[in-house]
């Protein structure tokens, strides 16, 4: 599978549920000694980067927008903290789509450590042509993938 070394380890759980697994390292961390709240965000975004690579054979944001033609801009962030990340365990990231509209996709990512909630997120992103950064429809083959993974809320 092209890009997995790079997105980190994923794998399937019960009921195909797609899990990313992330090393929380101490460059992560701040004087607290617990995880930045900006790195957040951002493993729930390399998550769902993951996921699409999981999907889509390999071909991650980077591959969707230069050589599918398909972007994917978020528009809506929502994160609810529930227990410090820290070090001391993988973070372990549950990743599915809850809600497909003509022109959006909605993530949903809960993340843990050592079995603990430590936070839970809603990511909208929706579909744009690069070149012209205009809205467009969920492309087909995009949307089979979306609608076979679909959890809604």
């Amino acid at each position: 599978m092209r890009g997995q070394a790079e997105a980190g380890r994923w794998k399937m759980a019960e009921q195909d549920t797609f899990i990313h697994e992330i090393r929380v390292g101490w460059g992560d961390c701040d004087p607290a000694r617990i995880a930045y709240t900006g790195r957040l965000p951002a493993f729930a975004l390399e998550a769902i980067d993951a996921w699409w690579e999981h999907h889509l054979d390999g071909d991650g944001w980077y591959q969707m927008e230069l050589d599918r033609g398909t972007g994917t801009p978020f528009v809506h962030m929502s994160i609810d903290f529930r227990s410090p990340v820290t070090p001391r365990h993988r973070l372990l990231c549950e990743v599915w789509p809850s809600a497909l509209g003509s022109k959006s996709v909605t993530f949903r990512v809960n993340a843990r450590q050592d079995g603990k909630l430590c936070f839970e997120g809603r990511f909208v992103c929706v579909f744009i042509a690069p070149e012209t950064f205009t809205a467009r429809p969920a492309p087909e083959d995009y949307r089979q993938v979306i609608e076979a993974q679909l959890r809604p809320e």
